[in-house]
């Protein structure tokens, strides 16, 4: 099973933006669905956006219009631009294909001022 290694996250001021990426154990040019996932303090774990191999992308409402999935299956990378943050959007996000049971560390993200 493929498995993802999180990065990106950091400290932002409510309105700033990161870019979160992954990159995967083994190529990911035939994984039909890759996605971003995050986990708030006290939360279940959700997903917030996913891509497909021919670039087709899905984003949960709270996120739609500010976040942006990417993939580069040459790279074997999966990204996720998130702008005007908010501090709902602190969590831990991770990356992975769906159903999957296996987990990485996440990359911890916190809007704060």
């Amino acid at each position: 099973q493929v498995q993802f290694v999180e990065s990106g996250g950091g400290l932002v001021q409510p309105g700033g933006s990161l870019k979160l990426s992954c990159v995967a154990s083994g190529s990911i040019r035939s994984i039909w669905l890759v996605g971003w996932y995050r986990q708030a303090p006290g939360k279940q774990r959700e997903l917030v956006a996913s891509i497909n191999r021919f670039g087709q992308t899905n984003y949960a409402d709270s996120v739609k219009g500010r976040f942006t999935i990417s993939r580069d299956n040459l790279k074997n990378m999966v990204y996720l631009q998130m702008d005007s943050l908010n501090v709902e959007d602190t969590a831990v996000y991770y990356c992975n294909i769906p159903g999957a049971t296996a987990w990485g560390q996440g990359t911890q993200v916190t809007v704060s001022s």
